[in-house]
């Protein structure tokens, strides 16, 4: 079969043994649990459930920023919810995200405890619930912070679900795809780059959720780390995104933060389950 070969049917039917990749078997057109399982809970106000993929990362390096600020009340419990198996189609995690995805953050110091789902809800709700941290207070600033933070959103997408699937996961290369998504994910950093040539992070001087939410997408894409397409990319020419990423990447914070949840890579950079500050002196030990 040519690329060009595929003519779509009247009704879309789901085969399950038709182009197979890593994430064919938790992928489905369907929605709620598969399986009974309980979510296990720990000590601390706020549950999360989460793996560092980009979108995880997002969440543990803002809970992590907000301990390091001196916010004692942002101490959290974060528990390793594997995709590859599925875990997040479990009926406990579909009842915190019925979304199904990671991460999901359960507030236990309401009554009831209140659920929330996708990561820049989260970034906002955490935010708000430690008197406006990592926000501007000035009005005209908060709305270009949003601005960012909500343009990361609606991005990301193309550089994961996109470029990322069809470069890297895809079971076939397709030459239109991959130049396609290439186009729009280039394009999206030079948005960036441009933007950095004129401020220091993201939404100006300060250094905001807006920072928090594009540095594991982005910052990771500029480094090198993202679908190992920093080549294809030619990522070094984007000089402010990169300086920037650097930047980011020292911050105590985003240190621990990126190393929750995290399973693969070197040792000394999983933490895979994280219940107390002090369990970030067991990594690689």
């Amino acid at each position: 079969m040519t690329e060009n070969s595929y003519t779509p049917p009247k009704v879309w039917t789901w085969n399950q043994d038709k182009n197979t990749n890593r994430f064919s078997n938790i992928n489905r057109p369907i929605a709620g649990a598969t399986h009974e399982k309980e979510l296990p809970v720990g000590k601390h106000p706020f549950q999360l459930y989460s793996l560092a993929t980009p979108n995880g990362v997002k969440v543990t390096v803002m809970l992590e920023e907000l301990l390091e600020a001196g916010h004692k009340g942002a101490e959290y419990d974060a528990w390793l919810i594997n995709i590859g198996e599925g875990q997040q189609f479990g009926s406990g995690f579909v009842s915190v995200n019925p979304n199904s995805k990671i991460p999901a953050l359960l507030d236990r110091s309401t009554n009831p405890a209140t659920r929330i789902f996708e990561s820049g809800a989260i970034l906002l709700y955490l935010s708000e619930k430690f008197g406006g941290a990592f926000v501007p207070k000035d009005m005209s600033k908060r709305a270009e912070c949003y601005s960012w933070l909500m343009w990361q959103m609606g991005s990301a997408p193309y550089l994961g679900g996109g470029f990322g699937h069809f470069y890297a996961y895809a079971p076939v290369k397709i030459e239109y795809a991959i130049d396609r998504f290439a186009m729009e994910v280039k394009r999206q950093m030079d948005v960036l780059d441009r933007q950095l040539a004129e401020n220091r992070f993201i939404a100006g001087d300060e250094y905001t959720v807006a920072d928090m939410a594009i540095w594991p997408w982005y910052g990771a894409l500029a480094k090198g780390v993202l679908y190992e397409a920093a080549e294809f990319l030619s990522v070094h020419e984007y000089k402010h995104v990169n300086r920037w990423a650097d930047e980011i990447a020292e911050r105590p914070a985003v240190k621990r933060g990126r190393m929750v949840n995290r399973t693969w890579g070197d040792p000394s950079s999983q933490l895979p389950e994280r219940h107390d500050a002090s369990d970030f002196d067991k990594v690689g030990k």
